[in-house]
């Protein structure tokens, strides 16, 4: 199959199941969010082991563990990504799929703002307008929700400083999230231990289809992040910019169309702002792409040595 068309399957099965996870997330019911997210930390780490002795790539934890710098960014990133998965657990179980797909969509904006003052880049003027609707579409969010949408900002700005993060270490997506998971095993192992004595664990409590659906909790981890690792490795930026929308699309037809969460106009409204803001952005994206090609393209005119 043409790499590129390969890339665009790998993409969409990745987005696809992102979109869907919160009704995954829904059937683990009547396990608490912290409890979720200790299985699928642990699930994640057995999971991601067996795939790469699988791989008979295990060799690289001794290089690894000869450099401290890289293990320090590693905890980093771990915590970045546990508050994130922490705060989308929780978000869909207390019935907020809404608010936890507007941080999704918020995430390229929140990017190119921790672009502007983490890495001191500049902006063109199209994405200062960008963020500047963006900025907007929260302002009326808040009037809506009566408080900040914090669900959704915690989301995007967790996700952005873990991508942040994950581009400076550089490590394959397997290899990562294992090391990643395993820097969180210990604490997470301790609290599901923690729960088990004080008979509050629902491992093993509630039904055989709830037990394996926590065991799986790892591969619905891991597969998703592996198929967009494939997708990122063929296709352009500018394609699999344009298939991370897909995620929170799914995620607010999750919200509201299966779950019936509320979509008020002034919420709408906020919505349509943001759906502005990532227009804008995403247009500006592809242009500058296509006249980067284009200036390489270009033969630079060779000029006659003087006499």
């Amino acid at each position: 199959m043409n790499p590129i068309r390969l890339g665009y399957l790998y993409g969409f099965g990745a987005y696809l199941l992102w979109g869907f996870f919160p009704i995954y997330l829904k059937l683990l019911r009547p396990a608490g969010p912290v409890e979720i997210l200790a299985h699928r930390i642990v699930w994640s780490v057995v999971f991601v082991a067996l795939l790469l002795a699988a791989m008979r790539n295990i060799g690289f934890l001794r290089a690894l563990a000869r450099r401290p710098r890289t293990l320090a960014a590693i905890v980093v990133a771990a915590a970045l990504i546990a508050v994130n998965w922490g705060t989308y657990i929780y978000g869909v179980n207390s019935d907020r799929v809404v608010e936890t797909a507007l941080g999704y969509f918020i995430n390229p904006l929140v990017v190119v703002l921790i672009g502007v003052f983490v890495l001191r880049e500049r902006l063109r003027p199209a994405q200062w307008a960008a963020l500047g609707v963006g900025a907007a579409a929260v302002v009326v969010l808040t009037v809506d929700y009566g408080r900040l949408p914090y669900l959704a900002l915690t989301l995007a700005f967790s996700f952005a400083g873990y991508g942040l993060v994950k581009k400076r270490l550089g490590l394959p997506a397997a290899e990562g999230l294992f090391v990643e998971s395993a820097v969180l095993a210990l604490p997470a192992l301790a609290y599901l231990g923690w729960l088990a004595r004080r008979g509050e664990s629902t491992f093993g409590h509630v039904s055989l289809g709830h037990t394996l659906l926590l065991v799986l909790a790892g591969a619905a981890t891991a597969v998703p992040l592996l198929l967009f690792a494939g997708a990122a490795n063929r296709l352009p930026l500018s394609g699999l910019g344009m298939l991370q929308y897909l995620a929170p699309i799914l995620q607010l037809g999750c919200g509201v169309l299966i779950f019936h969460e509320p979509m008020p106009p002034a919420r709408l409204a906020g919505f349509a702002l943001v759906w502005v803001a990532l227009i804008v952005f995403t247009v500006d994206a592809v242009r500058h792409t296509r006249r980067t090609r284009a200036a390489a393209r270009t033969p630079v005119p060779v000029t006659a040595a003087p006499r």
